[in-house]
C-alpha cells in the first residue's frame, strides 16, 4: 500500500508517549486477526470512529458486520486525538459553502455540526460510556489585541449560525473564570464537551462487539476487487466476501486501495503534549485552573484543556515531514509554545508527546456517501481535526446508506457532493507548506 507520508508515520513511534494509553492500553482495543474465507453483509475498512459508529448501528440493525484495522481499532487519529468533541468538521465559511453549494448549503453543515455533538452525547449516554467528560462548551482565546477586536463579529456570527448565545470575556472575565494565560480576551461558544478519546474508543468497541459485530485487528486491506454484486478484500491471512463495503480510513487512506480516493485526501499533522497532574497550587500559580477546552484564534492552531486529574494536554498543529528528526523539533516548537502561553508551568514536566494524522479535503468539508465508480462502496472522510464529533455522526450516516435507507441524521449536500482531487497529486503536501509558511508569518 502506498501512504502520502513515509514509513515513520505509519509505525508505532510518534505514538509510543501517547497519554491516553495510560487509561486505555493497546492490548484493551486489539483483536485477532483475520483468517481463511470470510463472508459478511457488510464489510468496513478503518477502525476508528467513523468504523465503529457505523459498525455499532450496523450490528444494532441486524446486519451482519465485519469490521477490519491495518493495526487496532482506533490506531489512528481516533485514539491520540485532543479529546474535543465540538463543532466543526469544515473549513468552509457560510458564505463558500453558499457560493459552491448552494442557497441553503451554510445552514444544513451548521445543523450536522450541532447534530454531531447531540450524537455523541446521545450515544454515549445511551450505552453508558464513561469518558471522563469535562468543559461547558468551548472558548476561542484572542491572542493578541486585533484578534480580541474581532471576537464581537465573532459572537455575533455564531449567534446566526447556531442559535446560541456565546459569552464574551475580557481579560479581567477570563481570569475569575481560572483561565489566565497569555491571552487578551476569549468567547465561550456553550456547544460541546472534552472527553478521553480512548474511553470513548473502548467503549464504542465493546458496544459494536456486544451487538454482534465482529473485529479483526492487524488486517491491513491489501486489495478489493468486485466479486459479482459485492466485493473480495484480501488481507494478509484472509479473503473477506461481503455484499457491501465502507472505507473509514480518513487520513490514513491508501493512495492505491480505491482508485477514485487517490488524491481526495491530504494528511495533516497534529502534535499534542501533556502535562504530569497538577495541584491545586501549582494550577493557582499561573492562574489557570478551568478544566475548559480552549482554542486560540489564529492559524497555526493551538488547543488544549485540563483533563479531570489535573494534565494539561496541549496541541498544535503544523508538523509536515515524517521522521524522528522532526518528531523532536516540533515536540520541542509544542513545549515552547506551552511555556510561552503558560509561563509559571515552564518547570512542570510533559513526559508524554504523540502526533497523529488529522484528514482535509479540497472541497474544506467531509465527504459521507457512495464512493463514485464503485457501486455498493462508501465513504466518509475529511473532518479537518474536528473528528471526535463528526467522523462519529458520518459513521452512523453510513450505517443507514449503505442499507438504502434514509439516513437517520440530516446529510448535508456539502458532505454528498465528492470533493476534487487536490492538485500536485503525490507532491500536494507542497500546498500545505507554503499555507503553514503564511500562517506563521500572519502569527
Amino acid at each position: 500500500m502506498r501512504h502520502l507520508y513515509g514509513d515513520f508515520a505509519l509505525s508505532d513511534a510518534p505514538n509510543q508517549q501517547n497519554f491516553w494509553a495510560q487509561g486505555v492500553p493497546e492490548d484493551s482495543l486489539n483483536a485477532p486477526a483475520a483468517e481463511g474465507d470470510l463472508h459478511t453483509d457488510v464489510l468496513i475498512v478503518g477502525g476508528g470512529y467513523t468504523g465503529l459508529n457505523a459498525a455499532l448501528h450496523l450490528a444494532e440493525d441486524g446486519i451482519a458486520t465485519c469490521m477490519i484495522d491495518a493495526r487496532h481499532p482506533g490506531w489512528g487519529a481516533s485514539g491520540r486525538n485532543g479529546g474535543f468533541c465540538c463543532v466543526g468538521g469544515t473549513r468552509a465559511t457560510n458564505a463558500m459553502l453558499t457560493r459552491q453549494f448552494g442557497k441553503g448549503a451554510a445552514e444544513e453543515v451548521r445543523a450536522a455540526e450541532l447534530r454531531a455533538v447531540a450524537h455523541v452525547d446521545e450515544l454515549t449516554g445511551r450505552l453508558g460510556i464513561e469518558i471522563d467528560r469535562h468543559s461547558d462548551g468551548e472558548t476561542i482565546l484572542a491572542e493578541s489585541v486585533k484578534a480580541a477586536r474581532k471576537l464581537e463579529q465573532t459572537r455575533n456570527d455564531m449567534r446566526r449560525t447556531y442559535g446560541v448565545e456565546p459569552q464574551l470575556h475580557d481579560a479581567t472575565a477570563l481570569a475569575a473564570r481560572g483561565m489566565v494565560s497569555a491571552h487578551h480576551a476569549g468567547l465561550t461558544l456553550p456547544v460541546g464537551f472534552a472527553i478521553h478519546p480512548r474511553k470513548y474508543l473502548l467503549g464504542l468497541l465493546l458496544a459494536a462487539r456486544a451487538a454482534g459485530a465482529t473485529v479483526y485487528a492487524n488486517s491491513p486491506a491489501c486489495s478489493i476487487e468486485r466479486d459479482g454484486t459485492g466485493f473480495v478484500v484480501t488481507t494478509p491471512n484472509a479473503r473477506i466476501h461481503a455484499r457491501r463495503l465502507i472505507v473509514a480510513t480518513n487520513g490514513y487512506t491508501s493512495e492505491d486501495l480505491v482508485p477514485w480516493l487517490r488524491g481526495r485526501t491530504l494528511p495533516a499533522q497534529s502534535s499534542v503534549i501533556a502535562t504530569d497532574p497538577m495541584d491545586e497550587a501549582t494550577l493557582r500559580a499561573q492562574g489557570w485552573t478551568s478544566h475548559q477546552m480552549a482554542y486560540e484564534d489564529r492559524a497555526m492552531l493551538h488547543y488544549f484543556h485540563l483533563t479531570p486529574d489535573g494534565r494539561m494536554v496541549f496541541g498544535m498543529r503544523g508538523g509536515l515531514k515524517s521522521s524522528a528528526a522532526n518528531e523532536a523539533r516540533i515536540r520541542a516548537r509544542v513545549r515552547a509554545d506551552f511555556d510561552r502561553i503558560f509561563p509559571a508551568w515552564a518547570d512542570v514536566p510533559t513526559p508524554y508527546y504523540w502526533s497523529g494524522m488529522v484528514c482535509l479535503t479540497a472541497s474544506l468539508t467531509p465527504f459521507c456517501g457512495e464512493i463514485p465508480e464503485m457501486p455498493g462502496a462508501f465513504a466518509a472522510f475529511g473532518y479537518h481535526g474536528n473528528g471526535v464529533a463528526m467522523g462519529s455522526y458520518c459513521g452512523t450516516i453510513l450505517a443507514d446508506l449503505v442499507q438504502d435507507k434514509t439516513p437517520r441524521h440530516p446529510l448535508p449536500r456539502a458532505f454528498a457532493t465528492p470533493p476534487p482531487r487536490f492538485p500536485l497529486g503525490k507532491y500536494r503536501r507542497a500546498l500545505l507548506s507554503a499555507e503553514y509558511l503564511l500562517a506563521r508569518l500572519i502569527d
